[in-house]
């Protein structure tokens, strides 16, 4: 959709629109114009919740969603609006989701029938598209593997010999982190050890003078406990990119059982939407209960939307997604009721982009709001091609039902978008919080992640409540709402690897951070319309 009005325009417009609201008034640049940049860091209790703030009673980028309850929702009821979460699998037994997991109604649990024949035995709670593969290749891989001659061999070889160099380096200096850590625990015969212990140290042995320095660094800035998490953290993704990602003689695929390459092979995966390995379902966890954990249950953090219901469809690895998984997924969202999918997963190479493009134009015949993250590489994707989307190489869109969302930091300043976040002026349309977001995460645990995949659900939940409340409004009007009724903000802030200085208003088509007060607001208006 195609920003007409400047941002200062735009919250005149809004201003206008809502004079009949009586007391409820959208916030607008002129409410913020005296408002100061935020330098201190947010309050830790503050920080569990900041997506839920309000930017202009707590200078936090938050989406205002507790004053929306609190001044807007209050007393009201809202219709169950079913949500897509196509990703990693969802700990559908989590005490804070498993109230807001959806059943489809017309399958009967474990009766080994295609009771609905939508085609899938015993699709109670969604579909697993990748049966048990955890870890799979990224696509780049796969093409110089499988594609030579095919037009992007030659820019995914280059690519997979940089990843593969980067890799390599960031393994020595892994084994360079372990092997101090080795010496000091053999030196002082223990596992674990202090900050204190480290510098009492004494040794003429050069690996031990080493090692100590090292570990005393580290431990001068983290505890030894956070240390050791993050060298594990750090190990899985050093050796994942080795073993999987980036190794052409890795095939995950073998084990579903289904040509990934035809599109009509549907009879595979199973109904597990977990997954063979709950931890293996952290992502699409955490994503879900962004949308729907429960509110005010003084259990971890709120999910935006309370009468969403969360559909499972399993179609993201520990790697590259399949276009065939996802375009079967966004379809089988789209056919069983979902009314908004999320899309937190994405690549920059596609061999079958058309098979997801048909199938979010699929999405838009059925009324279905597709919301994508735009991705965590800083890229300009006026520039770079990023899958999914809803345009390539600066073609006109190709459907009207997608909004494509970047990451914001919890950072009222020039770091306010999050400095991993993708942007572009025409090809991301808002953004949402996306850094320190906490949520659920498997087995009953909650965890703070950062990435668009959390500005994505975010946008979604949002979605979801003016779906909910003012179920008459159509995908393309819900994602008006969005862009319309966000907050626009001229502020300079950091953009891109580089860290250039840049108006806000030039990281978006929109120009704005989403405002779940304002959208619901502009949705009553349109409802009545």
């Amino acid at each position: 959709m195609k920003r007409i009005y400047s941002p200062i325009y735009l919250s005149l417009v809004l201003a206008a629109i809502f004079t009949s609201c009586g007391s409820q008034k959208p916030i607008t640049t002129t409410d913020l114009a005296k408002l100061s940049l935020k330098t201190t860091p947010v309050a830790e209790k503050d920080l569990m919740r900041w997506s839920h703030l309000d930017l202009l009673k707590d200078t936090v980028p938050g989406m205002s969603v507790d004053r929306a309850y609190n001044e807007i929702l209050k007393n009201k009821k809202g219709q169950k609006v079913i949500v897509g979460i196509v990703d990693s699998g969802v700990d559908i037994n989590h005490d804070d989701l498993k109230a807001a997991i959806w059943t489809n109604p017309n399958e009967i649990a474990g009766n080994g029938i295609d009771d609905d024949n939508n085609g899938y035995i015993d699709d109670v709670h969604g579909w697993n598209f990748l049966g048990n593969v955890v870890n799979e290749q990224l696509e780049m891989t796969r093409i110089v593997k499988k594609w030579p001659g095919t037009p992007d061999y030659e820019k995914a070889k280059e690519k997979l010999a940089e990843e593969l160099k980067g890799i390599k380096e960031e393994k020595q200096q892994l084994d360079f982190l372990l092997n101090a850590e080795k010496v000091i625990k053999t030196h002082l015969n223990k596992d674990t050890f202090t900050l204190d212990e480290v510098k009492a140290i004494v040794s003429n042995e050069t690996n031990v003078k080493q090692a100590k320095a090292i570990l005393t660094q580290i431990l001068s800035v983290t505890t030894k406990e956070k240390f050791d998490a993050e060298i594990e953290e750090y190990k899985d993704y050093v050796y994942e990119n080795l073993n999987y990602r980036l190794n052409v003689e890795f095939d995950g695929r073998a084990i579903v059982g289904d040509n990934p390459n035809d599109l009509n092979d549907v009879t595979y995966g199973n109904n597990n939407v977990i997954g063979p390995d709950p931890k293996a379902a952290k992502h699409g966890t955490h994503v879900a209960g962004i949308v729907a954990q429960m509110r005010g249950n003084n259990q971890g953090g709120d999910g935006v939307a309370h009468t969403a219901e969360i559909m499972v469809i399993r179609a993201v690895p520990n790697g590259d997604e399949y276009d065939k998984d996802i375009a079967l997924g966004i379809r089988y969202a789209a056919d069983n009721g979902a009314k908004v999918i999320n899309g937190s997963f994405g690549k920059y190479f596609s061999q079958n982009k058309e098979w997801v493009m048909d199938a979010i134009k699929y999405a838009a015949s059925k009324d279905v709001l597709v919301v994508i993250a735009a991705g965590n590489e800083s890229y300009d994707l006026d520039v770079t091609n990023k899958y999914p989307n809803d345009t390539y190489d600066g073609s006109p869109e190709y459907a009207n039902n997608v909004l494509i969302v970047g990451a914001l930091s919890p950072s009222y300043d020039t770091k306010m978008v999050a400095d991993f976040s993708n942007y572009g002026k025409n090809n991301v349309d808002i953004y949402a919080p996306g850094d320190q977001i906490y949520a659920t995460t498997p087995l009953n645990t909650y965890e703070y992640l950062q990435g668009t995949s959390m500005a994505s659900p975010n946008v979604a939940g949002v979605a979801a409540l003016l779906r909910s409340y003012y179920p008459t409004l159509t995908a393309v009007q819900v994602k008006k709402i969005i862009m319309e009724s966000g907050i626009p903000l001229k502020n300079t802030v950091l953009l891109g690897e580089d860290k250039r200085k840049t108006n806000f208003s030039e990281a978006s088509k929109s120009g704005c951070i989403i405002n779940a007060y304002n959208a619901l607001l502009l949705a009553k208006k349109m409802a009545k319309k």
